[in-house]
């Protein structure tokens, strides 16, 4: 009994490092959230709000918010620069039940069915190139697949699967050298958009003048076209994740949030204004994939080609960032007793929550092959817009509750900015809910499973402390 309780003070004393440095930093907040939206989600847009002109509204109008939500987290951040960064946030705001149910929800559904959704998306992609990547191999004829269809597996699934298993490999052997890819990857990446971006800006020829809207605008349309760019700016608060692996947190987490999210904006525009340079309204809307048809119409199929490595390029950091932050989620509950206990383990040699990556990533694979995964993700939209508002309401509520807390970083424009942020995040809520009721109760009830092994875990740390 007494070699047990050594073997756990050492593990307990054995940290993560402070070894991503502001470059890792903001190129995890760019590199996470410029993933494939930009390349799709001006379709859904136009085909929502009707003309250009509002679509560039909502990119402004989703941009403040999540920049908003940036200021407002940075706040947070400087002052808990802990792992987790919601997880720690929720739990010091409202106690540890919420820090758990975000960090379950993280695990079994939200990022991990986010990983599983960009390494889909990297093999449709690469099969522009290899079409066989898309031909089923096996597949078993019972309602288990997407819209109560039979269950498929592709060869790409497989590829995407070991995509996921080599980046988890990667970041298993240090958080320094997940931050070293994530920064030549992400760079490479906005090269690549600034080079599409000149080239449709420079390159390309204006489409003729339209004055009528395509589309009928409407209120509901325009919260949907708002959910589909608020989708291409997920990830900003990636970052915070791992606040307890930055240098000098109380500079460089702020200084990440806000300008990584203000260069996102500002590459959103700029993409969408070539978009709209090169391609009519109907254009756009009928382009499945939008930037390989304006590049299309520039430099014909090799120019289609170029965005289809760009969008695999973009995936693959989103993908990098997505692993190396969201296992800092579940390690952190884990650390403080409300996980499993090895999912809490740092490696003595790597100092990495080794263990927390690898079940994220193989449950994530493992969602590669469900064919479910985009609908659990929609499942639990709604409930993660609950944690956003709730996470930034914590600035307010940590104010009140805890103001002798050091805050090296007070948020900018307080209280309004995220008094702003929890408004929209409602208007949001109650509109997903009165849109989609099925998937929204769906959501919480995935949420609502966990409620169990909290209560678990909870008298667990509750008898550790009695006997301590």
């Amino acid at each position: 009994m007494k070699e047990k309780e050594t073997h756990v003070e050492q593990s307990a004393r054995i940290e993560l490092k402070r070894d991503l440095g502001p470059w890792a930093a903001a190129a995890i907040v760019v590199g996470t959230v410029i993933g494939s939206g930009i390349f799709l989600v001006p379709r859904t847009m136009i085909q929502r709000v009707g003309s250009p002109e509002l679509v560039f509204v909502v990119w402004v109008f989703g941009g403040l918010l999540s920049l908003a939500g940036a200021l407002s987290y940075a706040e947070l951040a400087a002052a808990l620069p802990e792992a987790g960064g919601e997880y720690a946030y929720l739990r010091e705001a409202y106690g540890p039940m919420w820090g758990f149910l975000y960090s379950w929800t993280q695990m079994w559904v939200a990022k991990s069915g986010s990983i599983a959704t960009l390494a889909t998306g990297f093999f449709y992609y690469l099969t522009n190139f290899f079409p066989k990547l898309d031909g089923v191999f096996y597949t078993i004829p019972l309602p288990l697949g997407p819209h109560g269809g039979p269950l498929e597996f592709r060869y790409g699934q497989l590829l995407a699967m070991a995509l996921i298993l080599a980046l988890a490999w990667l970041n298993y052997f240090g958080v320094k050298i997940g931050g070293d890819v994530q920064v030549a990857v992400t760079v490479l990446k906005v090269a690549l958009i600034a080079a599409i971006i000149v080239a449709g800006l420079g390159l390309g020829h204006p489409h003729a003048v339209v004055t009528e809207p395509s589309f009928p605008f409407t209120t509901a349309g325009f919260f949907a076209a708002l959910v589909a760019a608020l989708w291409a700016y997920d990830g900003w608060n990636n970052v915070s994740m791992v606040a307890s692996e930055v240098r000098d947190p109380q500079r460089n987490l702020p200084r990440a949030l806000i300008w990584g999210t203000i260069a996102v904006i500002a590459i959103y525009i700029l993409a969408n204004a070539a978009y709209f340079y090169v391609l009519t309204p109907v254009q756009v809307a009928d382009s499945p994939r939008v930037a390989a048809e304006m590049m299309r119409r520039i430099f014909a199929e090799p120019g289609a080609s170029a965005v289809s490595i760009a969008a695999m390029i973009s995936i693959f950091a989103a993908l990098n960032g997505s692993i190396l932050s969201g296992s800092r989620v579940p390690y952190a509950a884990a650390r403080d007793g409300y996980f499993f206990g090895p999912i809490g383990r740092v490696h003595p040699d790597h100092h990495t929550p080794g263990v927390s990556i690898l079940a994220l990533s193989v449950w994530a694979a493992l969602l590669v092959l469900s064919g479910r995964y985009e609908q659990l993700f929609t499942y639990v939209i709604f409930a993660s817009w609950i944690i956003y508002g709730m996470t930034t309401a914590a600035v307010l509520v940590l104010r009140k509750k805890n103001p002798n807390l050091e805050r090296p970083y007070r948020t900018l424009g307080y209280p309004a900015v995220p008094v702003l942020f929890v408004l929209v995040a409602l208007v949001l809520v109650i509109e997903t809910l009165r849109d989609s009721p099925r998937e929204s109760f769906m959501g919480i009830g995935l949420i609502v499973l966990g409620l169990p092994f909290y209560f678990y875990w909870k008298s667990r740390v509750e008898r550790e402390r009695v006997r301590l």
